[in-house]
């Protein structure tokens, strides 16, 4: 209970416990506010009806469009939650503390990501229902498949955005930078995921769509280890 035991055995706890209170920091000023979720929200509806709207069911079926104005909305509702996720701090300086504090830089960016991920579940939550009710679409028990597809893919988004936003929140143009830094890396992301929310939506068995969902899977393994590992030097930077 003593000794370096309890250090060693007490090192991941106090990561997790402080990305934590990282992600809870963030989402409770998040929740006073609601700055960002409310216009993130309205952005998804609005794009859900204009998409509706400005459709021609005749010529292209809703299980063909619907996943496209699906992922659209998912990234570009999630990069005004992104846009969001150093500024508060920065304004009052208050990012500079944080650093200097005890927590380590990993478990800062673990906690930025957590927020950004909720953040970006919590809009899904409403885009989903939004797409399948403007859409008329059925898609009955596959749901939870989607929900899964939506899961992995706001994984690697969370990671990919919140390193680019630490990176641009430094500058004067972090809200023009932030979109051009993350679109390319998000291009590998949506994809595989509007891919394999065209074979659930169409009914297909999922079997087909195994290979876009690896490929998600793959990228989250792979961006969210590199980004744990180089958000460190962006800081020192």
């Amino acid at each position: 209970m003593s000794g370096g035991h309890t250090g060693a055995t007490h090192k991941a706890p106090s990561y997790l416990a402080d990305a934590w209170r990282i992600a809870r920091k963030d989402l409770l000023i998040e929740f006073r506010t609601r700055s960002a979720f409310l216009a993130a929200t309205v952005f998804a509806v609005l794009a859900v009806v204009i998409f509706r709207f400005t459709w021609d069911p005749t010529a292209i079926p809703a299980m063909d469009l619907a996943p496209g104005v699906l992922w659209v909305i998912f990234t570009f509702s999630g990069l005004l939650g992104l846009n969001r996720s150093f500024g508060l701090e920065l304004a009052e300086r208050a990012y500079d503390g944080l650093l200097a504090s005890q927590v380590s830089r990993e478990a800062i960016f673990t906690g930025k990501v957590i927020a950004n991920f909720v953040f970006v579940m919590c809009v899904q939550a409403l885009a989903l229902p939004a797409v399948a009710l403007f859409f008329d679409l059925s898609v009955g028990p596959s749901w939870g498949i989607i929900v899964g597809i939506v899961l992995l893919a706001s994984l690697g988004l969370s990671a990919v955005g919140t390193l680019f936003a630490a990176i641009a929140s430094n500058t004067r143009l972090a809200e023009l930078l932030l979109p051009m830094m993350t679109l390319p890396f998000f291009v590998p992301l949506v994809i595989p995921a509007a891919q394999a929310t065209a074979v659930v939506l169409r009914g297909q068995p999922i079997a087909e769509g195994m290979a876009w969902l690896k490929v998600l899977l793959a990228f989250d393994l792979v961006f969210v280890s590199a980004c744990i590992v180089v958000f460190p030097f962006t800081i020192e930077e």
